[in-house]
C-alpha cells in the first residue's frame, strides 16, 4: 500500500474545515449552559473526520475511475489531490479507506443513537446519504450539488454536534448553522470554475455548468451576502455578542475572492490566492463565531 497516496487522497489541507464547524456547534451549546463530557465532544469530532475523510476519498476513488482525474488541470484548490493518477496501484487501498471511515461514522452515529435519543437520526442519516451519493449522484443534479457541501457542514455539522452536546436545538444554533451553510456551498462553487471543461466531458451537471458562471457569481454573492447580514442581524438582536462582530472580517477574504470569480471566470484556477481566500472565509468566519461565544 501506498500510504503518502492514501494520506493525499485525504486531502488533508481541507479537513480543518470539519474541527472548525464543529467547533461552533459546541460553542453554542457551551454558551447555551450545556453540560457535556470530553468523551462526546471527541466522538463527535472523530466521527465528523471519518464522514469528511470519507466524503473526500470516495470522490477520489470514483473520478479516478471515471477518468476525469486524468482530464482535469490541478490547482491547489480543485481538480482532486492528484494522488492516484501518480500511483493508481493505491486505488483499492482508497476506495476501502473510504468505506472504512463512512463506517466508523456510522458506528459512532449508532452510538450516539442508544445513549442519546433518537433525535440524532435524522442528522445521521442525511449526513451518510450526502458522503455516499456525492461524487456518483449528486454532482449530475446542479441545484443539489450547489448545497450539499453546505448541508453537510454547516446545518448538519453544527446542529449536529449542538444536538449530541446539548440535547436541543434553539433558534440561534440553526441561524448560525446557515453560516458555513453559505460559505462552504461558496468554496466548493468556486472551486468547480477551473473544472468546468473536465466536469461537463464526464457527465457531471455542476451549477456552473447547467447555469453558467455569471448566474453563479450572483449565487456566490448572495451566499456571502446572507452569511454575512446573518452575523450582524445575531448581534443586533442580541444572540451573538458584541465582539461576535470581528466575524465580519472574513468578509474581506470572500469579497476579494467573488472579484476574483467575476475578473478571471474559468480560469480562476490559475490565480490560486482568490481560491485560497474563499477558502479561508469559510474556515475563519465558523471559528470566530465560536470564539465569541466562549469569550461572553
Amino acid at each position: 500500500m501506498n500510504r503518502t497516496a492514501v494520506l493525499q487522497a485525504t486531502r488533508p489541507p481541507f479537513l480543518i474545515l470539519t474541527p472548525a464547524c464543529v467547533f461552533l456547534g459546541a460553542s453554542i451549546a457551551f454558551a447555551e449552559q450545556a453540560v457535556f463530557s470530553n468523551v462526546d465532544f471527541a466522538l463527535v469530532l472523530i466521527g465528523a473526520m471519518a464522514a469528511h475523510i470519507s466524503v473526500n476519498t470516495l470522490n477520489e476513488y470514483f473520478d479516478f475511475k471515471s477518468g476525469l482525474d486524468l482530464n482535469t488541470n490541478k490547482t491547489p484548490f480543485s481538480g482532486g489531490s492528484g494522488a492516484l493518477p501518480d500511483y493508481p496501484e493505491a486505488a483499492g487501498f482508497v476506495l476501502i479507506t473510504g468505506l472504512m471511515t463512512l463506517t466508523l461514522t456510522s458506528v459512532i452515529g449508532g452510538y450516539f443513537l442508544t445513549s442519546h435519543g433518537a433525535e440524532i437520526l435524522p442528522i445521521g442519516l442525511a449526513g451518510m446519504v450526502l458522503v455516499a451519493t456525492y461524487t456518483q449522484w449528486l454532482n449530475r443534479l446542479p441545484l443539489l450539488c450547489l448545497i450539499a457541501p453546505g448541508l453537510g457542514f454547516g446545518v448538519l455539522m453544527v446542529v449536529g454536534t449542538n444536538t449530541v452536546l446539548n440535547g436541543s436545538n434553539q433558534t440561534l444554533t440553526w441561524l448560525l448553522s446557515l453560516v458555513p451553510f453559505c460559505l462552504v456551498n461558496n468554496i466548493l462553487l468556486l472551486n468547480q470554475y477551473p473544472d468546468l471543461q473536465a466536469d461537463q466531458a464526464s457527465g457531471r451537471k455542476t451549477f456552473p455548468i447547467v447555469f453558467g458562471l455569471k448566474s453563479s457569481n450572483v449565487v456566490y454573492a448572495l451566499f456571502t451576502l446572507v452569511a454575512y447580514s446573518l452575523i450582524a442581524l445575531c448581534v443586533a438582536i442580541g444572540y451573538l455578542p458584541t465582539l461576535g462582530l470581528m466575524a465580519l472580517l472574513p468578509l474581506c477574504l470572500s469579497l476579494f475572492a467573488l472579484h476574483g470569480a467575476v475578473r478571471h471566470t474559468a480560469k480562476i484556477g490559475e490565480h490560486p490566492k482568490y481560491l485560497a481566500a474563499n477558502v479561508a472565509a469559510g474556515i475563519l468566519t465558523p471559528i470566530l463565531i465560536g470564539g465569541s461565544l466562549l469569550a461572553r
